[in-house]
């Protein structure tokens, strides 16, 4: 299976973006989070100090399974702000290859690169104005096509297991559901 990564900067919402990573490991999917700087740590918006496993480098994601945005404010913000992010996830979806997006990201970030028009989508409530060309729904995760979108940090698990069941299966998704009393 190709790797699939999360992004930090620093800002990140740690609940989301630890959430994703830890569901993703559990159910056997090769992870790397990545720092969007030239050194591997970002702080997340409530102080928690992350150590990513890469710093940004965009050759290492040219055969990715997943790229995955958390939200969190100002963290949705700097990964906006990182050009050559944005340049990578409009490939992945010019591909038709997989990318989601929690909270603020799928406003801040997906948003205005046009990745939603005419997609299912949801944000975190009160950032729809970002959501240019979505579909907006009032639900925990929206599933469009590549795309995976999270409502927020109650979604978390919710999402994390979306992106499980679509690249291992729903039978592996609801395994690691059960293991962590989810279901």
């Amino acid at each position: 299976m190709r790797p699939s990564y999360v992004f930090f900067a620093d800002g990140f919402e740690e609940i989301e973006a630890l959430t994703v990573v830890d569901v993703l490991r559990r159910a056997g999917m090769p992870v790397v989070t990545m720092s969007i700087y030239d050194a591997p740590e970002a702080i997340g918006a409530h102080g928690v100090t992350v150590v990513a496993d890469e710093v940004f480098d965009p050759d290492m994601i040219e055969d990715a399974e997943w790229l995955i945005c958390p939200g969190g404010m100002p963290g949705a913000t700097n990964l906006a702000e990182c050009e050559t992010l944005c340049e990578i996830l409009q490939e992945q979806n010019a591909k038709g290859e997989k990318i989601a997006a929690i909270c603020a990201s799928p406003s801040v970030i997906f948003g205005p690169l046009g990745l939603l028009d005419g997609r299912d989508a949801v944000c975190y409530p009160g950032m729809e104005e970002g959501m240019t060309g979505a579909n907006v729904l009032d639900q925990p995760v929206a599933i469009d096509g590549n795309i995976v979108t999270g409502n927020g940090p109650a979604a978390a698990a919710k999402f994390a297991l979306t992106i499980v069941a679509i690249s291992m299966g729903e039978d592996v998704a609801d395994e690691v559901a059960a293991g962590m009393l989810l279901r």
